[in-house]
């Protein structure tokens, strides 16, 4: 099975192609460039260096949501249109999942954390069985707090990864109180070979979709729109 995987949900993007149990190519890269300037030449870099023909793909599996509103668009659009155009199915990967799944094995609690602003974070917590990885608490926006308390209670040592560690940091030193970890920069933040093995695994479970059913699941509403709905409040008030 030969999977093209594409994340563009947070700072970083990243392209990989894996066949069955192996990573053929990832191309992955957390700069200053937005997407819309890096991710079809990477994808177009990674086709080229591994003689990738598209039409061989059995599915595109994207990083689906929630995240960056401009990042997700980008990538369900690209993601989209390669299905379109190939006439491959999407399989739609919970970002927070996929992050969570670089931790693989782990027998710690899994706890992604990605900057969702306003103190608050897209999260989720996780734990490997058996080599399966299961949902304790599925991913969510919460104020940061809320998601430390889960985690207090839970009494557990827990990894924390992702773009809002270094937001979040000083909050966890002062109010986590388990025994804790920060995953190293080789896996604390998203992949897209994570988001292809993730994304098999929902293949299997037949959660591919056609590529013209496609979207981003956001998770809550974008800055703009929660403007325009309180400034409708404020106008009926």
């Amino acid at each position: 099975m030969k999977i093209l995987a594409l994340d563009s949900s947070g700072l970083v993007a990243s392209v990989a192609v894996v066949s069955d149990d192996d990573l053929i190519g990832e191309y992955t890269i957390n700069y200053k460039k937005t997407h819309s300037q890096t991710l079809l030449p990477m994808l177009d870099e990674v086709a080229k260096m591994t003689e990738l023909d598209l039409k061989t793909i059995d599915f595109i599996a994207v990083s689906a949501g929630p995240g960056s509103f401009t990042g997700l668009r980008i990538g369900s659009a690209t993601a989209k249109g390669l299905g379109l155009a190939l006439d491959k199915q999407i399989v739609s990967v919970p970002t927070v999942d996929a992050l969570a799944y670089n931790m693989w094995g782990s027998a710690d609690v899994i706890c992604p954390l990605m900057d969702a602003r306003r103190q608050q974070t897209y999260t989720g917590l996780y734990e490997f069985k058996d080599g399966n990885m299961e949902i304790i608490t599925p991913q969510c926006v919460v104020m940061i707090e809320e998601i430390v308390d889960q985690i207090n209670k839970l009494g557990r040592k827990v990894i924390f990864l992702g773009d809002g560690v270094s937001v979040f940091r000083d909050y966890i030193a002062e109010h986590v109180m388990v025994p804790y970890d920060f995953a190293p920069a080789m896996c604390n933040k998203q992949r897209a070979s994570a988001v292809a093995c993730l994304g098999r695994i929902l293949y299997e479970q037949g959660k591919a979709e056609n590529a013209a059913d496609h979207k981003p699941d956001y998770l809550r509403l974008s800055q703009a729109e929660r403007e325009r709905q309180e400034k409708e409040r404020d106008f009926r008030i």
